[in-house]
């Protein structure tokens, strides 16, 4: 199967991936290409109809599959890719990850493989054995093993997969969203970051190449309910960051859902009201590089404003870090 991980961020390497990646969500579609080594992204957007898309581990997510294909290749089609392999970005709730600790792992991967999916039988909710795993050795040395692990059931890759191809092109990586956007901060002090989706929050804590928290929180529909749950999982990790690092932190970076004003990271920070905690654009978007053509409905903004849907660059611009 094809890498969940495939150097995700922490290692990742030039040329460790394709030039051109897509994210997939139940807004729509969102293509990014690399015209060439050291030039600026390219984006586009392709919305997708109410439920043609449905995120989730327990059933099947394309409701619309053909759909869901045809918005992949006008996406891809806008950025105009240099390779037909793509990385493949999905939302955070249908790939579980993990870090897990060792004493020690197998240094042949099919091998490693194998001791993963036993350790992991009875933390997932789905078949492990036929299920799409990877993953990456974080840290290892006499006194530990850390590994990174994603597991996402065997139909659902099989799904997304299946759309890319009936596209017209080959699925390479595939990453959940968040853990893609970590790819797009480069940094070797403490970063705490959140990523908020419509169904989901994820946390994520990383310091230089160690990955010490991921943790993605179903979110209530109930909209006070769901204020208070995103509240309560800022808290909770910020403290957990404290206890890590010994610092309460003092910048979140934002990915996500938002207004297509800009304005996430500001609406983010009102949400949380905290005066200690300042909230910034994991991945501002640039002023220049949208291949989308405006939509109608696009029309109160200014002119000229790119029609990227209201989704963060983060998640595809994270994937093409360290891009051939």
């Amino acid at each position: 199967m094809n890498s969940i991980l495939s150097k995700a961020k922490l290692g990742s390497q030039p040329g460790g991936r394709p030039p051109v990646a897509v994210e997939l969500s139940p807004q729509g579609v969102l293509a990014a290409a690399s015209p060439g080594p050291g030039q600026p992204p390219v984006y586009a957007f392709e919305p997708l109809p109410e439920g043609a898309l449905i995120p989730g581990i327990g059933e099947q997510n394309l409701r619309a599959p053909e759909v869901v294909a045809a918005a992949i290749r006008t996406a891809l089609g806008q950025v105009s890719p240099r390779t037909r392999a793509v990385t493949l970005v999905l939302p955070d709730t249908v790939v579980r990850v993990f870090v897990l600790d060792f004493d020690s792992l197998p240094g042949r991967p099919a091998e490693a493989v194998s001791v993963l999916r036993f350790r992991l039988r009875k933390m997932i909710p789905f078949d492990v054995e036929h299920a799409g795993l990877s993953y990456q050795v974080l840290v290892e040395d006499k006194r530990e093993c850390r590994v990174l692990a994603g597991v996402m059931p065997g139909p659902i890759l099989q799904e997304y997969e299946a759309a890319v191809r009936q596209a017209g092109y080959e699925p390479g990586a595939v990453l959940p969203s968040s853990l893609a956007a970590l790819a797009a901060i480069d940094s070797p002090e403490p970063v705490f970051a959140a990523n908020l989706g419509e169904q989901a929050l994820t946390t994520s804590i990383t310091h230089g190449q160690d990955l010490l928290l991921y943790r993605t929180l179903d979110l209530p529909e109930d909209s006070s309910q769901r204020l208070q749950e995103v509240q309560r999982g800022i808290a909770v990790a910020a403290a957990y960051f404290e206890d890590k690092i010994g610092v309460r932190p003092r910048l979140l970076h934002y990915s996500g859902i938002g207004g297509s004003d800009h304005s996430a990271p500001e609406d983010f920070a009102r949400w949380l009201d905290d005066p200690e905690l300042a909230v910034a654009d994991l991945a501002p978007r640039p002023e220049t590089g949208a291949a989308s053509p405006l939509h109608p409905t696009d029309k109160d903004l200014s002119v000229g404003t790119p029609a990227l849907g209201n989704l963060s660059l983060a998640g595809v611009a994270g994937a093409l870090a360290g891009a051939a």
